[in-house]
């Protein structure tokens, strides 16, 4: 028998039809893990760094959309940071990714015992509180540590063979990062063995590191070393224009800084530290617990030279400095 469906009816079926679609979806969606993602300062800058905070969560067999969601958290103030971590934790995220900031880091922790806490820093974890050893963590948190905040004084000494001369170094540092304190000690202990002085210079914003440099150059000073963390690395641009239009020859934590025309770089890889958090991240979500999963220590660091900013500022660079460069951008 055959049976005959009115154009009505047929619009009717098809209307529910296309209804359920979403709504499938929406339950789909609903049963994914969500991942939030907390950061201090805008996104936007460090879009290759959550490039690969996904490719590492890809790794582990995690798409975002597909059967993961993110949601991301972040402002400029790191004051408010707490409360930015207690929104997640109110919305039973299943993992906290807490990359580029020992604050967030700092914050996420405190707001959670039983939700596992991802984190990339530049530091030792252990003395900030966020595991009890590198081995064992012990807790809910977990992650990546470049190192890099540690080290200042080789960093110095690279700077010092460019400029031989430099007496006067100013630091630029983030008053609010919790390892400044022991970052600007290394330096200072360093720069007293080497007969120099070290001057601090604080900033946290983009009108705050227009000022800073400003002030080096009436200061006269010789040569600039800049500390790492979220807010020089969201204006790594800005940083790289001021000190070559200043002519100040300046060294930094990270590659990204060199690429974008500065002078010089030492450190661990940033972008390599994000996807390694994504793949701590997707670990976890398979079921390892954080308290299980050793803290991971960069084991390789950059040496990079721009020779053309070089160029720029008038500094000849020596052969033996070029030869021990991982990379020379020319």
């Amino acid at each position: 028998m055959t049976v005959t469906i009115g154009r009505r009816e047929l619009l009717a079926a098809l209307g529910g039809a296309a209804a359920a679609w979403p709504l499938a979806a929406r339950a789909q969606q609903a049963t994914m893990p969500v991942i939030g993602f907390l950061y201090v300062g805008s996104l936007a800058p460090i879009a290759n760094s959550v490039a690969a905070f996904r490719k590492g969560l890809s790794e582990m067999g995690y798409i975002e959309g597909r059967n993961v969601a993110l949601e991301f958290q972040s402002a400029e103030d790191s004051a408010r940071l707490p409360e930015l971590a207690a929104e997640l934790v109110r919305r039973q995220v299943a993992v906290i990714a807490a990359p580029g900031s020992t604050a967030a880091a700092v914050a996420a922790k405190a707001a959670t015992t039983s939700i596992p806490v991802v984190f990339g820093i530049g530091q030792d974890a252990v003395p900030e509180g966020l595991v009890a050893s590198l081995s064992r963590p012990g807790g809910n948190a977990t992650g990546v540590s470049t190192m890099n905040m540690e080290l200042g004084g080789k960093r110095l000494g690279f700077l010092l063979e460019l400029v031989p001369d430099a007496v006067r170094i100013a630091m630029l540092v983030n008053p609010s990062n919790p390892a400044t304190a022991a970052f600007i000690a290394d330096v200072r202990a360093v720069a007293a063995t080497l007969g120099r002085q070290v001057e601090i210079v604080q900033a946290n914003t983009s009108r705050e590191i227009d000022a800073a440099i400003a002030n080096s150059v009436q200061k006269h000073l010789d040569a600039l070393l800049v500390g790492t963390g979220a807010p020089f690395a969201q204006r790594r641009v800005q940083l790289a224009t001021l000190t070559a239009r200043h002519a100040v020859p300046a060294i930094f934590g990270d590659r990204q800084y060199v690429e974008a025309g500065g002078l010089m770089s030492y450190g661990s890889s940033v972008t390599d530290m994000y996807r390694q958090v994504g793949i701590y991240t997707g670990r976890i979500l398979k079921g390892e617990k954080p308290a299980e999963l050793p803290v991971l220590q960069a084991a390789k660091f950059e040496f990079v030279i721009n020779l053309h900013t070089a160029g720029l500022l008038g500094l000849e660079v020596p052969p033996t400095l070029l030869a021990r460069a991982d990379e020379v951008i020319e």
